[in-house]
C-alpha cells in the first residue's frame, strides 16, 4: 500500500458512490462534525468508503513526511484535550511516553462507555471504527510502540464485531501488521472486551483488566505513560480523542483551533437524552453555551413542562439550571461550575424530577460500580446512599443534611481514584442548587415533584375527573376504580405510590399530598 494506491482507491470508491461527495451537517446549523463527519455517510464494513473519505490518508503522511516530534509537536499544537472526561492535554501524554525509555510500549482505546445514557463511543465504533484505528496507528508510531488494544464493553458485540472486520481489512492492505506503507514501522492492533464494570474507565483498572486482574485502581505514580501495562510505557486515549488525529494532521493545528475556545479547542460529541424534545448525539464546537445546546439543538423541554436542570459528565458530574443556560460549555467552565464535562453526557431533568431522588439514583449506580478497594468509596458511598433513602422516604433530619455534606467532601477528599473521588458530585451540586427541595424532604416531609413514593398520596379532585379510566388502566395494582365517564376513586390502602396515575393524568384531576 502506498500513496498512490490509496489514490486510485479513493477515486474509483467515489465514482462508483457519489453520495460518498456528501457532507454530513448534523441536525441543526450550530453542529459542526469531525468525529461524527463519517457517520451514516460511509459502509463502516466497507474499508474502501473510509479512504475515499481521506482515511489513511493521516498515516501515510505520518510515515512518508513527519517524524515522531513532529507528530507530537501538532497534536500538541493544536491543544487537543482528552474527551474522555479529564481533559489532560494529548500531546503531553504522548511526549511524556516517547521520551521514556523502553524497547516496549503499548497504545490503548479506552471504549469502556460506561455512563447511564452514554452512546458516543458506541456510535462512532459502529459507524466509523477505521477512524480510530488510524488515530491509534498514529499515536504508535509518535511513541514508538508497536502494539494496541481496544477496550471495548462487550455489550456492544456490533461495536466489536465491526472493528474486528475493520482490523482485519486493514491488515490485508497493510495498513496494519509490518513495513506499515513499505515504512520500517510495524504496529498491531487487538480487541479486548470488558466485563462491564464502570471503574475500568479509570486507566489503571483498566491496565489491570487487559492483564487478566480484578479491575481495580492503582495509586499514580507512576503515571501509565511511565509505567503501564505488563509495567510498560503506556498510553491510553479514549474514542472520540483518537477520532480527531488523522483530521489534525492532515488539516494542521490551526485549523482544529478554529472551532471551540483558546483553552479547550475542537469540538465536542454529546449524548442528548432524558426531558428533552430532540434526544441523540450532536457534535458541537466547543464554548457554545449550554442554552444553544438545549433550547436551539435539542428545542427545549416536551410534553410542555418546565426545564429544570441537566445533568453533565454522568455519575462524575453535577447539575446546572436555568441560571447556567448562558454558560460556556468547555472542560473549564464546567469544573468552576461545579460539574464536569465527563465524556459526553448531558441528561435534561424538567420540574416532574425530584433532585433528591435523582441523586440517590446516581448514587446507587456508583455504589454498585465501586471496586471496593478504598474504604472511602466502598463504605463512603454506602452511607452517602443510606442517607439519602432515609431522606426520601421522610425519615430525614436536618442533621442528614449535615451529614450527607461532611461525608461528601471526605469521601471526594479522600478515594484512590476519580469513581471515588467523583460520586458525590451528584449530591453536592444538587445540596447547592436546589436546597430548598432538601429542605421540603426533611421538614415538611413532601416531595415538591412528587416522585418519591414515600412521601406521596394520590387523591382524585371530583370536578376534574371526566372519566377517561386512563389512571385506572396505568395503574399496576388496580387500585382505581370507577365506570367510563364517571367519578375514580383510589383505594388508599392498596395504592403503593408508584406516582403512574398522577404523571399519566391529562385534566389535573389527580392531586398528590
Amino acid at each position: 500500500m502506498n500513496k498512490d494506491m490509496l489514490d486510485k482507491i479513493k477515486l474509483e470508491t467515489l465514482n462508483k458512490f457519489p453520495e460518498l461527495n456528501d457532507t454530513h451537517k448534523g441536525l441543526h446549523e450550530k453542529e459542526v462534525r469531525v468525529v461524527l463527519k463519517n457517520c451514516d455517510i460511509i459502509d463502516p464494513e466497507n474499508i474502501n468508503h473510509y479512504i475515499a473519505k481521506d482515511g489513511y490518508f493521516g498515516i501515510n503522511k505520518v510515515l512518508t513526511e513527519m517524524s515522531q516530534v513532529d507528530v507530537i509537536k501538532t497534536i500538541t499544537d493544536s491543544g487537543l484535550r482528552g474527551r474522555g472526561g479529564g481533559g489532560f492535554p494529548t500531546g503531553r501524554k504522548w511526549d511524556f511516553a516517547n521520551k521514556t525509555v523502553n524497547d516496549t510500549k503499548y497504545i490503548i482505546c479506552n471504549a469502556d462507555e460506561g455512563d447511564p445514557g452514554a452512546f458516543m463511543d458506541r456510535s462512532v465504533l459502529e459507524k466509523d471504527p477505521h477512524c480510530v484505528l488510524e488515530g491509534m496507528i498514529i499515536a504508535g508510531f509518535a511513541i514508538g510502540a508497536q502494539t494496541g488494544f481496544v477496550y471495548v464493553r462487550a455489550e456492544y458485540p456490533l461495536a466489536a464485531k465491526r472493528l474486528q472486520m475493520a482490523i482485519d481489512d486493514a491488515t490485508k492492505l497493510n495498513i496494519l501488521g509490518e513495513n506499515i506503507f513499505g515504512s520500517e514501522f510495524n504496529f498491531n492492533i487487538e480487541i479486548r472486551l470488558g466485563a462491564g464494570a464502570f471503574v475500568c474507565g479509570e486507566e489503571t483498572a483498566l491496565i489491570a483488566s487487559i492483564e487478566g486482574n480484578r479491575g481495580m485502581s492503582k495509586n499514580k505514580p507512576p503515571f501509565p505513560a511511565i509505567e503501564g501495562l505488563y509495567g510498560k510505557p503506556t498510553i491510553i486515549n479514549n474514542v472520540e480523542t483518537l477520532a480527531n488525529i488523522s483530521q489534525i494532521i492532515l488539516n494542521g493545528s490551526k485549523w482544529f483551533r478554529s472551532f471551540g475556545t483558546e483553552k479547550s479547542p475542537g469540538t465536542k460529541v454529546f449524548a442528548l437524552a432524558g426531558k428533552i424534545k430532540n434526544t441523540g448525539l450532536i457534535e458541537v464546537p466547543m464554548g457554545i453555551t449550554l442554552g444553544e445546546i438545549i433550547h436551539d439543538i435539542g428545542r427545549g423541554v416536551g410534553n410542555k413542562r418546565k426545564f429544570k436542570a441537566v445533568l453533565t459528565g454522568g455519575p462524575s458530574g453535577g447539575c446546572l439550571t436555568e441560571k447556567h443556560l448562558n454558560e460556556k460549555v468547555d472542560f473549564d467552565t464546567l469544573v468552576a461550575l461545579g460539574s464536569m464535562m465527563g465524556s459526553g453526557g448531558m441528561i435534561v431533568l424538567d420540574d416532574h424530577d425530584c433532585m433528591v431522588d435523582i441523586a440517590k439514583f446516581y448514587l446507587d449506580f456508583s455504589v454498585d460500580e465501586s471496586c471496593g478497594k478504598c474504604t472511602p468509596c466502598r463504605e463512603g458511598t454506602i452511607q452517602l446512599y443510606k442517607i439519602l433513602e432515609k431522606i426520601t422516604e421522610g425519615q430525614g433530619t436536618l442533621e442528614d443534611l449535615d451529614k450527607l455534606k461532611r461525608l461528601s467532601n471526605s469521601v471526594k477528599r479522600t478515594s484512590l481514584c476519580g469513581l471515588g473521588m467523583t460520586a458525590p458530585n451528584p449530591i453536592l451540586s444538587t445540596l447547592e442548587h436546589f436546597y430548598d427541595e432538601y429542605l421540603a424532604h426533611v421538614t415538611n416531609k413532601v416531595c415538591p415533584s412528587n416522585s418519591c413514593k414515600g412521601l406521596i398520596n394520590e387523591y382524585i379532585i371530583q370536578e376534574n375527573c371526566v372519566g377517561c379510566t386512563i389512571c385506572a388502566t396505568r395503574c399496576p395494582v388496580q387500585c382505581i376504580t370507577g365506570e367510563r365517564k364517571g367519578l375514580h376513586v383510589i383505594d388508599q390502602e392498596a395504592c403503593i405510590q408508584c406516582g403512574e396515575c398522577f404523571a399519566s393524568c391529562n385534566f389535573d384531576a389527580i392531586i398528590t399530598k
